[in-house]
């Protein structure tokens, strides 16, 4: 058994009947595309707003203590509350507000629940851009995954394949250049529906122009990313498992698990 999670002999009917369906062509059975995630799949989305957190709560504090004359642990008590309300926060763009609205007010809010008041109109968005600014700055590609992808692209079609609200997504593509990597790059929140419904992969097949049983889906969340991929029928999902535990009972399976995305080469070296 190698290091790799392999699932394929699991009772996988759909899986089974595209491999008698295109036994009779080797081109039939080759991957030609890859599909990513992005977040914490080939950037690490997670690390990075901890560590903006952490570097913002620094630069907010002083911003607080020198505008609004506050002391280090009403400060303090203003930052963890941001925290809470980013970590459970909930966005409608149909509401006619930005996601850069919504999380300024979560700082307005902030500050009026700890001290009962928000004397500058103009104190949430600063707070809030310190916070955004200091994020994006982390999120980039690592030398190795830049790497990667060229190296991939010399052989698959390659389309970046990410959910969230669409502003957030697009700033963070742009942010990472992830332009030059990929023939293409489908933000879901565009779209009428994200993963894991299939008519957002079947999107990305068009594009791509290839077919559901061409393609690998490569992404960290088992219940988009992997469920995604099984919706729709791909050849293959490899899931990223950074955290290194099992998958849970009731759970959906992919059909490889690896650490890191830098180890998918050796999958696809087994599925061709």
């Amino acid at each position: 058994m190698n290091r790799f999670t392999r699932q394929h002999f699991r009772k996988r009917p759909a899986f089974w009947r595209r491999m008698i369906e295109h036994s009779s062509t080797a081109d039939g059975m080759a991957v030609k595309a890859i599909l990513f995630d992005l977040d914490n799949t080939l950037i690490e989305t997670s690390r990075a707003g901890e560590v903006a957190l952490k570097k913002n709560f620094i630069q907010t504090s002083e911003f607080l203590k020198t505008t609004l004359g506050l002391d280090d642990s009403t400060v303090c008590t203003i930052c963890d509350k941001f925290k809470q309300k980013l970590f459970h926060e909930s966005f409608d763009c149909s509401a006619g507000q930005t996601i850069d609205d919504v999380r300024a007010h979560h700082w307005e809010e902030s500050i009026k629940e700890t001290v009962g008041n928000c004397s500058m109109p103009s104190l949430p968005a600063q707070c809030y851009n310190m916070w955004k600014s200091s994020r994006l700055e982390l999120l980039t590609l690592s030398p190795q995954v830049c790497n990667l992808l060229k190296q991939l692209r010399s052989s698959y079609k390659l389309l970046l394949l990410t959910n969230g609200v669409a502003q957030t997504q697009r700033e963070k593509v742009a942010t990472a250049g992830c332009e030059e990597f990929f023939d293409a790059i489908v933000i879901a929140g565009e779209h009428k529906e994200q993963k894991p419904f299939p008519s957002i992969f079947r999107l990305c097949f068009s594009m791509l122009e290839v077919e559901a049983q061409d393609c690998v889906m490569v992404g960290d969340s088992l219940d988009t990313d992997i469920q995604g991929g099984l919706n729709a029928g791909v050849r293959a999902t490899v899931w990223i498992n950074s955290a290194g535990g099992a998958v849970s009972d009731g759970s959906v399976k992919p059909d490889y698990t690896i650490t890191t995305v830098l180890e998918l080469p050796d999958i696809l070296a087994q599925l061709q």
